[in-house]
């Protein structure tokens, strides 16, 4: 019922990773996890992204900084934004998720490369970044870095992206329930679980 379209270079991704799993437990749902590469849909659909970058509004770029960290002191996790590499290349770690994925290691994964990048201020776009990552997560770091570099991952990891773009999507996270009910953002989280809710009555009712 929950499809959650994420990529590990954003900070409000990484709230809506963790805070989604315990909605997702209480309401009985799965979450389908659904990798992109967040810089393919600011480059097509949403360049304001950069400009904004470029020439901050400083009192909203004051506030954006407290917001997020209240949000991570509510969630519990710590979040530093990274001094030396931001943005960063995410497409090795996003390749990595679709290539872990089958394997049932995609949260653990991913969990850690939010904590590498977000909390320990590791540049996820390297190898040996990477590999320590998957060592920690019991996966063979030589065999993922080969499982990324096929053909096959890298034409999912841009199918998932274009996917989310033609369904409305201008960012991440992006968050759908049942398909066609979008939802962006990590304080959109209780919108969801009503919108959840409510079509858990109506499948009880029909």
């Amino acid at each position: 019922m929950i499809e959650c379209f994420f990529d590990c270079s954003s900070p409000w991704t990484y709230l809506a990773f963790h805070n989604l799993q315990p909605l997702a437990k209480e309401l009985g749902v799965e979450v389908t996890w659904r990798p992109i590469l967040v810089g393919g849909i600011f480059n097509t659909v949403n360049p304001s992204v950069y400009e904004q970058r470029a020439t901050p509004v400083p009192a909203k770029a004051r506030y954006m900084g407290k917001d997020l960290q209240d949000w991570a002191r509510h969630s519990g996790i710590a979040i530093t934004f990274p001094p030396k590499v931001f943005p960063v290349n995410s497409v090795k770690a996003m390749r990595g998720c679709i290539w872990l994925a089958p394997q049932g290691k995609l949260v653990p994964f991913a969990t850690k490369v939010f904590e590498a990048y977000w909390g320990d201020n590791l540049d996820i776009s390297q190898d040996a970044v990477l590999s320590a990552i998957c060592e920690a997560v019991g996966v063979d770091g030589q065999a993922f870095l080969a499982g990324i570099a096929t053909p096959e991952i890298k034409e999912q990891l841009r199918l998932n992206t274009e996917e989310v773009m033609a369904r409305g999507g201008f960012g991440s996270p992006t968050i759908f329930v049942g398909k066609d009910d979008m939802y962006f953002g990590n304080d959109r989280l209780p919108l969801i679980r009503a919108a959840v809710l409510a079509r858990q009555a109506q499948t009880h009712d029909a």
